[in-house]
């Protein structure tokens, strides 16, 4: 493998003054936009419009206590234990509260949720919910339905305008001031620039850093990255959650077997057809993910299997209750209704990100973060079941409202384009994915269901060694956002939600708190880790010649 310099010079086009950049164009990002109508705004969108969203691919809805009988209090209440003692009380207790009016939001945006004969939303119960209160569309297909509906408004919304194919690279800045956004065409070398008098980082998750995912391609943590490498504190990095029955099909993204499956009745076995979770778990199958994922992963590796049995829960009900679901088994040559369904954890959620505050605000000015992307402190060590939805548009409404405090400015309307030349570097191109595998494969073995202190070191080393293959903007992110993961899971040494170390299996009630830290912390402990015997072993395992 040949060695690259660290960046590629970029071709800058200026493309005017806008008001408000939101990146990312998934759910958090949609319902800003719409939130801020009719103040100008340009979304920048890695994959077409939706497509590259995770929140298309939820399946099994949006928490909201809606129902009679069930109030915020409660489902505040089960996201506290679910989020293992680190959660934001206060900013919990007002994500919850606002739900029901999210809810009518997206109701008004022509969200087909489904309801039961008497008309009144229907609901499913997921793991670690005291009650049914997931509103979902058609069973499993919540997030698509949810996305269609929103791209349906915003495209018709005149203050909306939409940029596609550009991945997110650096954040503009002057002095404390994010002031735009500087994108690349994705599979080129054309580079952009976008000045702003707000920036909104809507720009998903970190699924795709790690070989087996339920995420799209495009969820590769390039948006703390961006936020990360201009100063902004992150917060609880190390709490990556596995989403315990991701179809093990040999498939990139794994596909994903609701949670609601199991809210069905679906029951979890071992290759003998032997129940495994209610030894674990007093609420078996419903127990929190991250109980459920280290399961699975501990009959997988021992040998014993894992496998979601549907058929006594659903049977010839599957296909009508659970398409998508439905159509991946059949697609990979197992039909629900009649076998069980092969499993394994794969990386699903992430409940750290860029810091923020009840308003969505970082810490440098005018820089905002929604969705997957933010840290907001309301899912703790490990998210419960469905929030990430409610999340997403109760942390987007807030921070249209707070963006409209600020004065409008008009925007140019034009788009400078010139013709995309490519990249004719295949050397290079195929130096980073080289490195790009590296990332994944090292995610997966060392910074994944199970953690100790050698791998992580080993994970380190192998991140910061590898920075000098890569040249681009997007793959140097990638990789600031892997290290910024695996230093803060070295650091935090206990057990809790869906952090787990193997050599601190137990909860440490003094690190009930949590975790912050900057890029430049993290790429000290990097450095070390590198210059360790570890590190060093890790590195000439790799071959980096």
């Amino acid at each position: 493998m040949s060695k690259f310099a660290n960046h590629l010079a970029p071709t800058v086009i200026q493309s005017g003054v806008d008001d408000v950049v939101i990146l990312g164009g998934g759910l958090a990002g949609l319902f800003c936009a719409l939130k801020l109508a009719p103040r100008p705004v340009t979304i920048v969108t890695n994959a077409p419009i939706g497509g590259g969203a995770s929140s298309a691919w939820a399946q099994g809805g949006i928490a909201a206590a809606v129902a009679d009988g069930d109030s915020h209090e409660q489902h505040t209440a089960d996201t506290l234990v679910a989020g293992d003692g680190i959660c934001e009380e206060a900013i919990v207790a007002g994500m919850t509260a606002e739900a029901r009016e999210r809810i009518h939001d997206l109701l008004s945006y022509g969200v087909p949720f489904d309801r039961d004969l008497a008309g009144k939303l229907a609901l499913s119960r997921e793991a670690a919910h005291s009650t049914n209160r997931v509103v979902r569309v058609r069973g499993d297909m919540a997030g698509a339905a949810i996305m269609e509906a929103l791209l349906s408004a915003a495209k018709a919304t005149s203050s909306i305008r939409i940029i596609e194919g550009y991945i997110g690279c650096q954040l503009l800045r002057d002095g404390r001031y994010v002031t735009g956004i500087t994108a690349r065409r994705r599979g080129g070398t054309q580079m952009i620039t976008i000045p702003a008098k707000a920036v909104v980082l809507a720009s998903g998750g970190v699924g795709h850093l790690y070989r087996t995912t339920t995420n799209p391609i495009e969820a590769n943590g390039h948006g703390l990255a961006m936020a990360a490498r201009a100063g902004a504190l992150v917060a609880d990095a190390e709490f990556v959650q596995f989403h315990p029955t991701a179809l093990d099909v040999n498939k990139d993204p794994a596909p994903l077997a609701s949670e609601a499956l199991r809210g069905e009745g679906a029951l979890l076995v071992d290759n003998n057809g032997k129940r495994f979770m209610p030894a674990i778990h007093p609420d078996a199958e419903l127990a929190p993910r991250n109980v459920v994922a280290r399961a699975i992963h501990q009959n997988i590796i021992e040998g014993r299997g894992a496998f979601l049995d549907c058929r006594e829960a659903l049977g010839s009900r599957f296909a009508d209750e659970f398409p998508t679901v439905n159509a991946a088994a059949l697609e990979a040559g197992f039909d629900p209704a009649t076998a069980p369904l092969p499993i394994a954890p794969a990386a699903h959620y992430h409940m750290g990100g860029v810091l923020s505050d009840a308003n969505g605000r970082t810490s440098v000015d005018g820089l905002w973060v929604a969705g997957e992307v933010a840290s907001t402190g309301a899912h703790g060590a490990n998210r419960l079941a469905s929030n990430s939805l409610l999340e997403a548009v109760v942390f987007a409404a807030r921070i249209a409202d707070d963006i409209q405090g600020l004065m409008p400015t008009p925007r140019v309307h034009h788009w400078a384009e010139i013709d995309d030349e490519g990249d004719a570097d295949s050397q290079r191109n195929v130096a980073e994915r080289s490195v790009v595998d590296l990332l994944r494969n090292t995610m997966a073995r060392y910074v994944g269901v199970e953690r100790d202190a050698a791998g992580l070191k080993r994970a380190l080393a192998l991140l910061q060694h590898s920075e000098q293959f890569c040249r681009r903007d997007s793959i140097f992110n990638m990789i600031q956002t892997a290290k910024l993961i695996s230093g803060s899971a070295l650091l935090r040494t206990e057990s809790r939600g869906g952090h787990y170390r193997a050599d601190y299996p137990e909860k440490d009630p003094k690190q009930a708190k949590r975790s912050y830290c900057t890029l430049s912390d993290i790429n000290g402990l990097a450095q070390e880790a590198l210059a360790s015997p570890e590190g060093q072993a890790a590195v000439k395992e790799a071959d980096f010649s």
